[in-house]
């Protein structure tokens, strides 16, 4: 199987050279289901599972192999291949993982696009599609928002007009995958070799758009409930797929919580006329509340801004400082617990010291001291 078929190339060739050297092989994870990874490699497509040592050194989930990422495998004579090493992620798209731990999931690795579809049914929501959009242009890769079921919608153009008026610069394309409204337009992004990962909430038409985009059933798809348009999760865990022209495709689950994950780059994107405003306010540190000479006030005042858009700007930029907050609070707490371990192994170590050697220096364990 050729490997350039699924996105290799000579960067990756020379980001693995030293496992080569070592006896490994190339492989792309194109599933993942609880620890156990499909991943195509030059010889076909096999299951591996995590070496010892990969899981010993990944100090969170994020190091782990996601859906996208290259790997390198050790395949023994018989049983079955363990994942050696990750090579370096030119993208990935992230989030906050669901639950009260503070640590990151990726949801996709090494894409080259991110396709952020939002229904055009009682789901379309503009707040949601910002909230998409932070974590794009977090990724680095380059958004796309596909207005999808254009079909059922009778004012499209309208709808239209609002998303491009919240998509920060990312093209916005009305699609229908009954139809084929919309569809040749998305050819410039699903050239052989580029990634794309396909996000939205449950029933945005993800599965429906993978089928009509690969001719033939890939994904399973559900119905949507009809009291709120809602899909169900009929589609489980993230799968890469070739399509008949070569581009590579990423389906993902519905994300019900999509809580943000980085550095704060995404928001400016996002937010990058609000920002605009921002920037002529009088005072640098403006709060764009009450402060005089505001000018994101004025811009709400007279209606050249949105206060919808304001207002999730604001909670936005709150829940990404909380983020960062709790994030220090965690990384001052593991710096805690490592010295708190170092100084335990200096304590066992002096009583272990044979009678005349010197004590060790802080922050080394006995017996991995060199003299200088």
């Amino acid at each position: 199987m050729n490997l350039s078929h699924w996105g290799w190339n000579d960067r990756l060739a020379m980001d693995f050279a030293d496992y080569a050297a070592g006896g490994c092989c190339a492989g792309r994870v194109v599933s993942v289901s609880r620890e156990i990874y499909r991943v195509i490699t030059a010889q076909g497509e096999c299951s591996a599972a995590l070496s010892g040592k990969l899981r010993f050194r990944a100090g969170s989930r994020s190091e782990l192999p996601a859906v996208g990422d290259w790997v390198a495998l050790s395949i023994p004579p018989s049983g079955r291949a363990a994942i050696a090493g990750i090579l370096p992620r030119r993208s990935k798209f992230s989030r906050k993982a669901a639950g009260a731990v503070v640590e990151e999931q990726v949801i996709a690795a090494n894409i080259d696009y991110v396709f952020l579809l939002n229904a055009l049914n009682q789901d379309y929501n503009l707040r949601r599609l910002e909230r998409y959009l932070v974590l794009a242009w977090e990724s680095g890769a380059r958004p796309v928002v596909l207005l999808t079921k254009a079909d059922l919608c009778a004012d499209a153009a309208q709808k239209m007009a609002e998303t491009a008026a919240v998509a920060a610069g990312a093209p916005v394309y009305l699609v229908s995958s009954v139809t084929g409204t919309g569809l040749s337009g998305l050819e410039q992004y699903l050239k052989a070799g580029l990634t794309v990962t396909l996000l939205g909430s449950s029933g945005a038409g993800k599965s429906t758009l993978l089928n009509r985009l690969a001719g033939c059933e890939l994904q399973r798809i559900g119905a949507i409930r009809s009291g709120d348009d809602r899909g169900r999760h009929t589609t489980t865990r993230s799968d890469l797929f070739r399509l008949p022209g070569g581009a590579l495709v990423i389906d993902t689950p519905g994300l019900r919580e999509l809580q943000l994950w980085g550095g704060g780059s995404g928001l400016s994107e996002t937010f990058e006329d609000l920002e605009a405003y921002a920037a002529r306010c009088r005072f640098n540190d403006c709060r764009h509340r009450d402060e005089p000479g505001c000018a994101v006030q004025e811009a709400l005042r007279s209606g050249a801004l949105d206060r919808g858009r304001y207002e999730s700007y604001l909670k936005l930029q709150r829940e990404m400082a909380y983020l960062e907050r709790t994030r220090n609070r965690r990384a001052q707490m593991e710096e805690q617990a490592r010295w708190k371990a170092i100084s335990k192994a200096i304590r066992k170590n002096y009583k272990n010291k044979p009678a005349g050697e010197p004590l060790p220096a802080a922050g080394c364990s006995y017996g991995n001291m060199r003299s200088v």
